[in-house]
């Protein structure tokens, strides 16, 4: 039977992995959080891997924090970077299969159509900086890994831009929202899914792929549309990034191509506002 390891239990994706493995019969599945294993302390990693004997191991445990990164460069790579790479050297050493998570931030915004796996990283905050080390370090330990970037993740887990769109709506009879910053949202249920399928299927196809649901949204698109679904009135106003600075710097247009992971794996990807539907409901 087969058994797998997921990291990162408490977020989003990992909150949405263990929804969808309670449907899934004649495999099990371990659920671990930073205070189940720490993920930076190596040996820790090997010998949870070897004794659990998994056959797949998940990694959806990340340093998610992007403006705080700005300050906390250290725990930022330490997490993103070195315990990736313990996660994909203890799972090369029992052969199991190896996904790990990544983002459209290894990316600095300039490409202006639907990004490629193979177009050149250039990360512009020190979040986007840790994760594309964590991508190099997992290749370098695992060259059978295989690593998903996504985008814009959301879930009626944990929490995200929805919710608290949802919540300002309630609050507030006006928002203002940045709309020059151009990318797809993320369902996390879909993106569990579509792993879910990748790690079941015969044969292993490892490298770089991209994920997101279909379709472009600026993050004011993405508000209004969760307004309307949920049948508020807040009046949401467009604005521009300058007028909302952070300390972190943001991509001005992640698209991601799909074309790959679709052909790759068989998958239907469904469009982003169908998603949200579905999101918007549970909630």
């Amino acid at each position: 039977m087969s058994k797998t390891l997921v990291t990162g239990s408490h977020g989003q994706l990992g909150s949405e992995l263990n929804f969808l493995s309670s449907m899934i019969e004649d495999h099990s599945f371990v659920f671990v959080d930073k205070d189940d294993l720490d993920i930076t302390d190596q040996k820790a990693v090997i010998d949870f891997v070897l004794e659990g004997k998994f056959t797949v191991v998940i990694n959806c445990a990340a340093y998610t924090a992007v403006d705080k990164a700005e300050s906390e460069k250290e725990a930022a790579f330490t997490v993103n970077g070195t315990g990736a790479a313990n996660l994909a050297k203890a799972s090369k050493q029992i052969n199991a299969r190896f996904v790990h998570l990544s983002t459209d931030f290894i990316f600095d915004g300039t490409i202006s159509r639907p990004i490629l796996e193979n177009d050149a990283p250039n990360p512009i905050s020190v979040y986007g900086a840790s994760k594309l080390e964590g991508e190099k370090q997992v290749f370098t330990a695992n060259t059978e890994a295989l690593v998903i970037r996504t985008s814009w993740v959301y879930s009626s887990f944990g929490n995200n831009f929805v919710k608290t769109i949802l919540r300002l709506c309630r609050e507030r009879e006006s928002l203002n929202v940045i709309y020059d910053q151009v990318g797809t949202p993320t369902y996390a249920r879909d993106l569990a899914a579509a792993i879910l399928k990748i790690v079941s299927l015969q044969e292993w196809k490892p490298g770089i792929y991209n994920y997101s649901n279909e379709g472009v949204a600026s993050w004011y698109d993405f508000a209004l549309a969760i307004r309307d679904i949920a049948g508020l009135k807040t009046k949401i106003t467009p604005i521009e990034t300058t007028e909302y600075p952070t300390p972190a710097v943001r991509p001005k247009y992640s698209v991601l191509n799909k074309r790959k992971i679709k052909e790759a794996f068989g998958l239907e990807i469904a469009h982003w506002r169908d998603s949200l539907r579905d999101c918007v409901k549970l909630l």
